[in-house]
C-alpha cells in the first residue's frame, strides 16, 4: 500500500527549515521526499496543501497510570506525590489500566505526539495482565510506545532521610508493615514482559526496564536490571536525581551520587535514560556523556512539583543526549509536548541573566522533542525526522492559523507559539490515525465515559489510602525540609537560601545553601 502526501511544506534538516515537497510512503516507511513526485499507480493521495508536514513528536517520559486521576495534585512536592501513590494507583483492574493508557494516548496523538516512553506502574507492582492491557491500549489507539514497568524493591518511606524516627508509634508500625514486592519477582516480571510484549503490534510496542528510583532499589535489583538489559538488548529508564531529597538520600546511602553508583553497577550506557536529572552535579553530567546515556527533560513537572531547574545547557554542551518529556499528568497536568517545548525553551533563561548565548535555542528544543527523544528511546534510526528509510510517523498542522500566521520563523513558532490545537492529521507507521483533528481508531466519547466511571470507582476504593497519605504528609514535609536544608554541591532551586529553615519562624531569614 502506497500513500503520496502531496503539496505540503515539509520541515527537514539539522537546522530545520520548510521545503515545498511531496512525501511518498510505501508500507510503513518513507521512500521519497522531493518536489512534485510522480504518483505510483497503486498510491492513494493525501492532499497536504495548506499544511505543514512535521515528524511526529516523541515523549521521552510519561506514565499511563496517571491519566485516570489527574487534577488531584494540589501543592504537592514529588515526595507528596509518591506518598499518595497507593491512594492514586491501588485497586485497579486491567480494564482501568487500559482506559487510563488509551485516553492518554488519544491526548498525545491529538497534540502531535506519535511515540512515548511509558513508565507504567501500579501498587504494589504490575501484574502481567495489567501490562498486557496497557500494551493493548497503545496498539488499539495506534501509537508507538516503549513500555517499561516501573517497580522498586525498597519501600518509598525508607528512602526519606530522617522520616521514620519522626513518626508516632502507630504510624511507624503501619509504615514498617508496608513491604515491597521481592527482588526476584520483579526481575522475573521484567524478563516476562520483554518475552511477551517486546516487538508486538508489528514492532510498535517495545519494552524497557524501569527500576523506578535508584534509592528505592536494592543494589541486587539494580544489578539484575543491568544484566537483563544486556541479555535482551533493551533500555533502562529511571527517575534520576529528580529532587534534592533524592540526591541527599543517595549520598546518605552510598556516599556518592546516584549516577556514580549506577555506573559502578553497570547501568550507564547508550541504552540508559535518566528522567529529570535536576540535581546532577558536573561530574554526573560528564559521566553520563562519556557513557552515552540520555536525560529525559521534564520542565513542566520539575516546576509543578518544585523540584528545581535542570542544567540543560550544561548537559547539551557536554554532549549528553537530551530528550523531552511531559511526565505523567499527575505532575504536569497534561501530555502536550508543545507546552513542554515552550517551557523547555523558557525555564532555563533565568539561570543566565543577560548571558543570552547560554539560553536554549528554539532549534535545540525542537531537537529534544524529535531526534533527542528518538535517541533516548533507541529509535533514532527509525523516527524523529522526515527522511527516506524512516518510519512514516508524521504530523500535519494547519498552516493558516492564528498560531502560525504570520509565519516568520517556523521553529520558533512551533516551540513558543503552537499549542497543538492546529494538528489536523497524524500518521503512525504510514497509517492514518488522526484526520481533521479526530482520532480514527477508537470511540473517544465512549472512552471518556469509561474513564470517568473508572476514576470515581478507584477513588472510592482507595479512601483508606488517602487517609494514610494525609496522616503522613506533615512528617514527610518536615523530613524533606530538613534534608533539603543540607549542603549539596549544586543548587537547582530558584533561590539561594533554604527557605525550610524559616518554616516556624516569623523572620524571612534562612540559612545559606551551597
Amino acid at each position: 500500500m502506497a500513500l503520496l502526501i502531496r503539496g505540503g511544506r515539509v520541515l527537514r534538516g539539522s537546522e530545520p527549515g520548510l521545503e515545498d515537497a511531496d512525501v511518498l510512503v510505501e508500507g510503513e516507511r518513507i521512500t521519497a521526499v522531493a518536489p512534485r513526485l510522480g504518483q505510483p499507480v497503486t498510491a492513494e493521495v493525501l492532499d497536504a496543501r495548506g499544511l505543514l508536514v512535521l515528524p511526529g513528536l516523541i515523549n521521552a517520559h510519561t506514565h499511563a497510570h496517571n491519566n485516570l486521576l489527574r487534577g488531584l495534585a494540589g501543592r504537592w512536592t514529588l515526595e507528596d506525590l509518591l506518598n499518595h501513590g497507593p491512594a492514586l494507583n491501588a485497586n485497579r483492574t486491567a480494564e482501568d489500566h487500559y482506559v487510563s493508557a488509551a485516553i492518554g494516548a488519544v491526548e498525545m496523538l491529538k497534540t502531535g505526539c506519535t511515540t512515548a516512553y511509558d513508565l507504567f506502574m501500579t501498587v504494589p507492582a504490575p501484574r502481567m495482565e495489567d501490562l498486557d492491557a496497557v500494551a493493548s491500549a497503545y496498539t488499539d489507539v495506534g501509537m508507538r510506545a516503549v513500555l517499561a514497568p516501573a517497580v522498586a524493591d525498597v519501600a518509598f518511606y525508607e528512602t526519606i532521610p530522617g522520616l521514620i524516627p519522626l513518626l508516632p508509634d502507630e504510624l511507624r508500625r503501619t509504615v514498617e508493615g508496608l513491604r515491597p514486592t521481592p527482588t526476584a519477582a520483579l526481575l522475573q516480571l521484567g524478563a516476562e514482559t520483554i518475552r511477551r510484549l517486546d516487538g508486538t503490534a508489528h514492532g510498535r510496542i517495545r519494552v524497557g526496564l524501569a527500576p523506578t528510583i535508584p534509592t528505592q532499589c536494592t543494589d541486587e535489583f539494580l544489578e539484575g536490571c543491568a544484566r537483563l538489559a544486556r541479555e535482551h538488548g533493551v533500555g533502562v529508564h529511571t527517575h534520576l536525581s529528580e529532587s534534592k531529597t533524592q540526591a541527599i538520600a543517595a549520598d546518605r546511602r552510598w556516599g556518592k551520587t546516584a549516577v556514580a553508583r549506577l555506573g559502578e553497577l553497570g547501568l550507564l550506557g547508550p541504552g540508559f535514560v535518566g528522567a529529570h536529572g535536576v540535581w546532577l552535579t558536573d561530574d554526573d553530567i560528564g559521566r553520563l556523556a562519556d557513557a552515552g546515556g540520555a536525560i529525559a527533560h521534564n520542565p513542566a513537572s520539575n516546576l509543578r512539583l518544585g523540584s528545581g531547574i535542570a542544567a540543560v545547557r550544561e548537559m547539551l554542551d557536554r554532549g549528553v543526549t537530551v530528550g523531552l518529556g511531559t511526565d505523567g499528568s499527575m505532575s504536569s497536568d497534561n501530555l502536550n509536548l508543545f507546552e513542554a517545548m515552550r517551557l523547555a525553551g523558557l525555564v532555563g533563561n533565568v539561570r543566565f541573566p543577560h548571558h543570552t548565548e547560554r539560553w536554549i535555542r528554539a532549534a535545540e528544543v525542537w531537537r529534544m522533542a524529535t531526534l533527542g527523544s528518538a535517541k533516548a528511546l533507541g529509535l533514532d534510526a527509525d523516527v524523529g525526522a522526515i527522511e527516506p528509510g524512516r518510519k512514516a510517523d508524521l504530523v500535519l498542522l494547519r498552516a493558516d492559523s492564528t498560531s502560525l500566521r504570520p509565519l516568520n520563523d517556523v521553529v520558533g513558532a512551533l516551540v513558543y507559539v503552537e499549542s497543538g490545537v492546529d494538528v489536523d492529521t497524524v500518521l503512525v507507521d504510514g497509517r492514518l490515525v488522526v484526520q481533521a483533528g479526530r482520532v480514527l481508531t477508537v470511540d473517544e466519547a465512549r472512552l471518556r465515559a469509561r474513564a470517568q466511571e473508572a476514576a470515581e470507582r478507584v477513588r472510592a476504593k482507595n479512601a483508606a489510602g488517602w487517609a494514610l497519605a494525609e496522616a503522613l504528609t506533615p512528617y514527610i514535609a518536615e523530613a524533606c525540609r530538613a534534608a533539603t536544608a543540607l549542603p549539596y554541591p549544586v543548587n537547582r532551586y530558584a533561590v539561594p537560601v533554604a527557605l525550610s529553615a524559616a518554616r516556624d519562624s516569623d523572620t524571612t531569614e534562612a540559612s545559606a545553601m551551597i
